[in-house]
């Protein structure tokens, strides 16, 4: 047996509504299936959703607020005002503010950005930015991914004559600011059909309003943020990301075509996994570390010049980022360990002294990889007494819910149910710590606490086929709400098996069921190769794709998690070091068995913890169930073995048999050697043993310990006497059976004992194995 690192969540699709796909859309039963398991049930839903180049744009104007931010908009440009795009400093709010500043100056307007400072400034609208731009002679702000939560700020915009327009997409408070508009599609009184836009799918709509159409030009911008920002990929989102990635493969931007070149992508490859690992990454580095103005830069020059040295910039920031996360995650995990144990805290809150707001969010992130629980990472100003930092959450927690019960001691936060940002006293951590550990108590089973993997599908290795995998691809642009498909193969076999890479750290399976074979790729699984015994059926759950190698085109599946169902039997017989090898198997999970009193006192002076099971009630009352059990010698009777399984059935089997002497393959008298010797002993009785029964051996090539056998024999069946090792013909001898023999026995039943444990083929060995469990498991259920 072999328990997946995760728990597995298989969907289970309607088979009625996935045959209709398949029947009117002529779809694989396995693209057909996964259509319904994401909510698509109609031949005119999936037919939208694989054919994005089919479906329209929603209209802008049934955005609550649009109409009135368009006309103000408008004025201002006709009027000359001075307006500033207030952005964000994430991938989302440099791709927003690109937007909305690339639109308006289309119009004719004066127009200029302000992104605030992280470190300086915090995130979101503040006092003392809008009092600049004042003093600048703005008159209109408008605001892109951020300002839903600027109460204070719109009344400050108020008094000092300056309007203010706010587009958002952040999660609403229960207070909303006082704007001249307000465009965001979950606000209240807001009927726009699509409530899941980033902060650039907003600016994307209020641009297409003020320009009549959508700018296609811009489409590639849009995708950036609302990939980057981790939105659901259905709906318009899907539309935008979708078109986007197209306009991205033929981008004129001499920015993005410099950033593409730098990370060794080129354009006709384009994907969303560019923009979620190659391009977002990068433009979020910049407002991580500094200022994001250079990554708005970026996007907006036209001098290829100028773009090539911000490329550059931008990735070495991204370098310096990457290496700050990693020390500073490694920090995070020593402070946990140390001071949060997971056992006692389901959600995570550390804070430090002087670490980089910048980063904290992707650290939160990679603690709940580390540990699934929900994480908060703060960094303390010392100066200031503020913590300022990210969350992040696992499934089950909304951060943003129970976050808003710690309001009075939130001056500033905002986010998603899954992701969120804040501000605080330092002396408040603790509270904000014990406040949301008594929530996750409440609300968090045990369960809810093991990291969970998601599976869109089971299918037979049949199934999987070149087509069907291209067919999948019409799914894509994949991310969050519509990942790339995770399918599920049950019990198949390993045909195949062998580590791989130059640290050996990766494995490649060849998986087979029937007659069809499908490669898998595990990266990091390398350790399986020892968790998997000869003969053992698999589960296996992963992405498919297709790999291309010398022109031949072979499915393959790229392995997440990895699952044996059944228990499994590990052949150590013959090793050289058995003690080394028992010591290899975790204390917590081994139960080591020994049925012989001198082993276990041996174990015992090695540091184990051995099992004697010596008797019937021992090997009955060895607590093997669940466990790796660990057979280290043989038995006298083969059935203590079978015995261990009566109280309950272990995960694994090893199967060690360690024994000093091998009565198998020593010299074994047959009936003609006993029938000699004994007529030998009728002419030369008496027979000094001690003295002569080592040139009796060596005359017919035994060994001194068969005539000594075969003496003790003959002497326990009354056939000779023997006295100072001095053998005689006894006087009255009586035809009896070999078997009455004791010595003779106990010699026949280890032979048979030794063949059957260690002689034995792999495969015979297992079916004893299993029909003794098979056995045990029925005593066990009656």
């Amino acid at each position: 047996m072999l328990k997946p690192k995760k728990r597995w969540s298989l969907a289970e699709a309607d088979s009625e509504k996935a045959n209709e796909l398949c029947d009117k859309l002529k779809l694989s039963s396995l693209v057909s299936a996964l259509l319904v398991n994401r909510g698509i049930h109609s031949a005119e839903a999936a037919e939208q959703f694989l054919h994005t180049e089919k479906q329209p744009f929603l209209d802008p104007f049934l955005m609550k607020g649009m109409e009135e931010a368009v006309s103000r908009i408008k004025k201002a440009v006709s009027n000359s005002e001075q307006i500033v795009i207030y952005g964000d400093y994430d991938a989302d709010g440099v791709s927003s503010t690109t937007i909305m500043l690339e639109t308006l100056r289309k119009l004719g307007a004066i127009a200029e950005f302000y992104i605030p400072n992280r470190f300086t400034e915090g995130y979101g609208p503040n006092e003392g930015a809008f009092r600049k731009l004042k003093e600048k002679g703005c008159s209109l702000i408008i605001t892109v991914d951020t300002g839903i939560a600027a109460v204070n700020e719109a009344s400050l915009a108020r008094e000092l004559g300056m309007d203010l327009i706010i587009t958002d997409h952040h999660e609403p408070g229960p207070v909303l600011p006082e704007a001249l508009a307000i465009i965001h599609p979950k606000q209240e009184g807001c009927f726009y059909p699509f409530k899941e836009l980033a902060g650039a799918g907003v600016a994307l709509k209020l641009a297409s309003a003020l320009l009549g159409e959508i700018p296609e030009e811009l489409l590639e911008v849009a995708a950036i943020g609302t990939i980057a920002d981790l939105v659901p990929l259905h709906g318009e989102n899907r539309l935008i990301a979708s078109r986007g990635i197209g306009e991205l493969r033929r981008t004129v931007r001499p920015g993005l075509k410099a950033l593409l070149k730098l990370s060794g992508t080129s354009l006709d490859s384009v994907n969303e996994e560019t923009i979620g690992f190659a391009i977002g990454p990068r433009i979020n580095a910049v407002g991580r570390l500094g200022a994001a103005d250079p990554a708005v830069d970026l996007l907006m020059t036209k001098d290829p010049e100028a773009a090539a040295a911000l490329a550059e910039q931008v990735d070495t920031m991204n370098k310096e980022r990457q290496k700050l996360v990693s020390s500073m995650t490694e920090e995070a995990i020593q402070h946990v360990e140390q001071n949060y144990p997971v056992d006692e805290n389901p959600v995570l809150v550390i804070a430090q002294e002087n670490w980089n707001a910048g980063v904290v969010g992707i650290v939160a992130s990679r603690l709940v990889d580390k540990f699934y629980r929900p994480a908060i990472v703060l960094s303390i100003d010392p100066e200031t007494g503020n913590a300022k930092g990210s969350a992040r959450s696992i499934e089950g927690f909304d951060l943003f819910a129970n976050l808003s019960q710690c309001r009075d001691i939130l001056p500033h936060f905002g986010g998603h149910p899954m992701a969120a940002g804040m501000t605080l006293k330092q002396e408040d951590v603790g509270e904000l710590r014990s406040r949301l550990s008594v929530a996750a108590k409440s609300k968090l089973t045990p369960e809810d606490l093991v990291p969970i993997s998601k599976v869109d599908i089971s299918c037979s290795l049949e199934e999987v086929t070149i087509s069907t995998i291209e067919e999948l691809n019409l799914l894509a642009p994949f991310g969050m709400g519509n990942p790339k498909p995770v399918v599920h193969l049950s019990d198949v076999l390993v045909e195949n098996a062998k580590r791989i890479g130059s640290d050996s750290s990766h494995i490649k399976l060849v998986l087979k069921e029937e007659q069809a074979l499908l490669d898998c790729i595990g990266f990091g699984f390398g350790s399986l190769y020892e968790e998997m015994a000869p003969l053992s059926k698999v589960s296996v759950i992963g992405e498919l794709s297709v790999n291309e190698w010398n022109n031949r085109r072979k499915p393959q599946l790229m392995l997440h998690d990895l699952a044996i169902d059944q228990w499994q039997l590990f052949d150590w017989r013959g090793a050289r070091d058995p003690e080394k090898l028992a010591g290899s198997i975790s204390p917590e999970k081994r139960a080591l068995i020994t049925f012989q009193k001198e082993n276990y006192n041996r174990l015992l002076q090695l540091g184990y913890h051995p099992l004697l099971a010596d008797t019937k009630e021992a090997a009955i009352h060895a607590d093997i169930s669940g466990k790796y059990a660990v057979l280290f010698d043989t038995p006298d009777e083969l059935d203590l073995v079978k015995y261990l399984f009566h109280s309950g059935l272990p995960q694994r089997v090893y199967a060690i048999f360690n024994q000093h002497e091998d009565a198998f393959f020593s010299t074994q008298p047959n009936r003609e050697h006993f029938k000699w010797f004994y007529s030998f002993l009728v002419k030369k009785s008496p027979f000094n043993l001690k003295q002569n029964g080592e040139l009796l051996a060596k005359h017919k090539g035994w060994s001194k310990d068969t005539v000594d056998f075969m003496s003790r024999v003959f002497f326990e069946l009354d056939f000779v006497t023997i006295e100072n090792g001095v053998i005689s013909i006894a006087d009255e001898v009586k035809k009896r059976d070999l078997m009455k023999s004791k010595t003779y026995s106990q010699r026949q039943h280890k032979v048979e004992l030794e063949k059957m444990l260690l002689y034995t083929s792999y495969l015979e060995l297992k079916q004893w194995f299993e029909e003794n469990m098979k056995q045990s498991s029925m005593l066990l259920n009656v």
